[in-house]
């Protein structure tokens, strides 16, 4: 962060020669608040946070990135999906990171499709310290 802040402080009042997004993880607004990053805090524009998704917009996620990788029919239970929803809390990282987990785990038992024991194996494995 420092770096950053040290990026855009290059002729900071006659120019702009830097734009940057700054794509966060939650942690990352507590960080920018240290007394030690006020300067980079004090040059942030714009600021937007985007909330988790809701439980209905996790299966639309989910259904989405599937089509994309040109799977149309029904991969996720309903059980898996609202355990991956919970678990991650809505955050698409960790939804993505659980899914993946969990198809790895639904194949690994040679499963068609991801049902809610998969995905309780895949919230083990990602969990597990």
């Amino acid at each position: 962060m420092e770096a950053v802040r040290m990026l855009t402080n290059h002729e900071m009042d006659s120019t702009s020669p830097m734009a940057c997004l700054l794509i966060r993880q939650p942690t990352l607004r507590r960080k920018i608040k240290l007394g030690m990053l006020a300067a980079l805090d004090q040059r942030i524009a714009i600021r937007y946070n985007m909330p988790p998704m809701t439980s209905e917009e996790t299966p639309s996620y989910l259904t989405h990135h599937l089509a994309l990788a040109g799977r149309s029919d029904t991969l996720f239970t309903d059980d898996a999906i609202t355990l991956i929803h919970d678990t991650s809390r809505g955050y698409p990282r960790a939804v993505n990171n659980l899914a993946v987990q969990s198809l790895l785990s639904a194949y690994a038992d040679g499963k068609s499709i991801v049902d809610e024991t998969s995905a309780r194996a895949a919230v083990a494995e990602v969990t597990a310290e």
